[in-house]
């Protein structure tokens, strides 16, 4: 009898992952226009919440998301990575799925791909196209991360309808999960803060790509999540960005902003504060990559 359960128990576990990829799917999902926030309203565009490794596995919900960020997430993707309509990063959707139990984040990943081709008739094609690309590795000293003591099942920062507080050095303390990037105007020019929590490096190299503009790839070979700052001057070449007000009554222009404890001098590049800050540099190299083409998608799902 033990033995007929046991077979009958790794029959069921079998069910679940031997499915093929087109069959894998949210046991639910509801998927809704998000509505359009009233006047002075705070939204937060963050990440989705819950699913595997979390401490909520069997559901996720994703507020205001995206369709671009589904996209990236069920494809495992840059944003170089794929070439859409631009309305795809400005509406947003409400999303709650049921996940079946045992589901891996890989099958996560394809039950996205195919609630995007059942809600939205997502039709796609792959491309491959050689990337200038730089590559995130560890710098001659040893890298200078500290570890983060969130649990491993840490759900992403939240800031709900405050703005978070920040530490002595002007920096949000998170409450979660996640990486803030404030771009701030100075006399003496622009400057860049960054504030990461539980942070792996790979989701560190992919939002290092997005502000450079080309891929970056987590090369350090370090695993494990980290709380980390960095300062530096960001390149805003192309971007139009406000002029400063002259100072009243004729008085001196405020003195430049300190830098934060730890920081390089004012002034440096982002390649100097990797290096500087946090020990690690970033390498030029060159890749082709899978680059994913929307051939259609529609901008009203289907209905729950």
């Amino acid at each position: 009898m033990r033995t007929a359960t046991l077979g009958a128990l790794i029959l069921a576990i079998g069910s679940v992952f031997g499915q093929a990829p087109e069959s894998l799917t949210f046991e639910v999902a509801s998927v809704r226009p998000s509505s359009v926030p009233g006047a002075n309203e705070r939204v937060f565009y963050g990440p989705a919440r819950g699913g595997p490794g979390t401490s909520d596995p069997g559901q996720i919900t994703w507020k205001n998301a995206a369709l671009s960020n589904i996209l990236l997430s069920a494809y495992d993707v840059q944003i170089f990575q794929f070439t859409a309509p631009d309305w795809l990063s400005t509406s947003r959707y409400d999303i709650v799925a049921k996940i079946p139990p045992g589901t891996t984040k890989q099958q996560v990943k394809i039950m996205w791909q195919n609630l995007l081709k059942e809600r939205f008739g997502l039709v796609i094609h792959h491309e491959s196209k050689e990337f200038r690309v730089e590559n995130l590795v560890v710098a001659k000293g040893g890298a200078k991360l500290k570890k983060t003591d969130l649990p491993p099942d840490a759900e992403p920062f939240a800031p709900g309808g405050e703005a978070p507080k920040r530490d002595k050095n002007g920096f949000p303390d998170l409450n979660g999960t996640g990486l803030v990037i404030m771009l701030m105007m100075n006399p003496s020019g622009p400057s860049a803060r960054v504030v990461a929590k539980g942070l792996t490096l790979a989701e560190f190299a992919s939002r290092l790509g997005q502000q450079l503009r080309h891929p970056v790839f987590d090369k350090t070979g370090l695993a494990d999540r980290y709380d980390f700052t960095l300062e530096y001057t960001p390149d805003l070449s192309g971007m139009q960005l406000p002029k400063l007000p002259p100072p009243p009554d004729g008085s001196p222009a405020p003195s430049p902003q300190t830098p934060v404890d730890g920081a390089s001098e004012p002034g440096s590049n982002i390649n100097s504060a990797l290096e500087k800050q946090l020990g690690l540099k970033l390498t030029e190299a060159k890749a082709s990559l899978d680059v994913i083409v929307v051939d259609h998608v529609e901008k009203v799902p289907t209905e729950n």
